[in-house]
């Protein structure tokens, strides 16, 4: 059994972690009400945006000179997956979730012949991934240089994105991350950023304009042009937010669970090391007693 001066060392370096897993909880609850906040006052913006795209659609179907970007390329045979997980850990199984729904995605579009190709935003799913898909990695965005995630992060990896299709590099891009509904209830989803049409709810797709006819300035082509980059830019700004919601609620709960665990060992600790002294005197005692009697 260990002595008492190894169990004094052990409990004081369990009472130095809880002391900083209980102050990362507190700064990962403080990041989280902002984070929040941000998701709350973006999410009705980019629905509005995407039923404005919906609504512009509808009157495009059937026609010919329909941007690709809403209608596609006419194949599927590239599938581009936009990864967007954290840089940091500490957040329990948030990244891990992100990767393994990544991972099936993956597995299903090699099943069927599909050709993949992977860019990550935020490192921890590109470390998971690239263990076993390292050839089908095309590039990893960190975003820890950004404190802040703003419109600006967004519109450059949309940028990105963009090139990459005018270059005829994929034919379907699709996006990845963790939709934020509670502290400890994060939602690995799926959702299709090009072509746009397919992303679009059938509610959006199918408006109801009340026997109205709408006659649009410029033309719905002209108006799609601008608008369709704009929806991805704006589409990847929600998913990012989303992830750091996801992320600050998994980290203060990991973080909280932490602490409680911490809390545990050192009771456990106490406990021994109380038993080990109780020990020691109990035997110094007998040894007195017996030298005692031997005079």
């Amino acid at each position: 059994m260990a002595s008492l001066k190894e169990f004094r060392d052990r409990i004081d370096s369990v009472k130095s972690i809880q002391k900083i897993t209980k102050a990362m909880q507190m700064v990962a609850a403080a990041k989280l009400r902002r984070a929040q906040e941000a998701v709350e006052a973006a999410r009705p913006y980019a629905a509005r945006m995407s039923a404005v795209v919906g609504n512009l659609s509808v009157a495009m179907d059937g026609r010919p000179g329909a941007p690709e970007l809403l209608v596609g390329t006419g194949k599927s045979d590239t599938h581009l997956l936009v990864v967007a997980s954290a840089d940091r850990g500490l957040c329990g199984g948030f990244n891990s979730q992100i990767a393994r729904h990544a991972r099936v995605e993956i597995s299903r579009l090699l099943g069927e012949g599909k050709t993949v190709k992977i860019l990550c935003v935020g490192g921890k799913a590109a470390d998971q991934l690239g263990r076993i898909h390292s050839d089908n990695m095309l590039d990893v965005i960190s975003l820890r240089e950004h404190k802040n995630i703003d419109s600006t992060v967004a519109a450059d990896i949309s940028t990105k994105i963009l090139t990459m299709f005018e270059a005829g590099e994929f034919d379907i891009c699709t996006l990845i991350f963790s939709r934020f509904k509670s502290v400890i209830s994060q939602v690995p989803t799926t959702q299709i950023l090009i072509p746009a049409m397919q992303s679009l709810d059938e509610a959006a797709s199918a408006p109801d304009l009340g026997g109205a006819a709408y006659d649009y300035e410029p033309d719905e082509e002209g108006i799609l042009k601008v608008l369709l980059p704009r929806n991805l830019a704006t589409q990847i700004f929600q998913a990012l937010l989303e992830n750091v919601a996801g992320e600050m609620g998994a980290k203060m709960s990991a973080m909280d669970n932490s602490t409680r665990n911490a809390g545990e060992m050192i009771e456990k600790l106490s406990l021994q090391y109380n038993r080990k002294r109780q020990s020691m005197i109990t035997t110094e005692l007998i040894e007195i007693i017996a030298g005692a009697e031997a005079v």
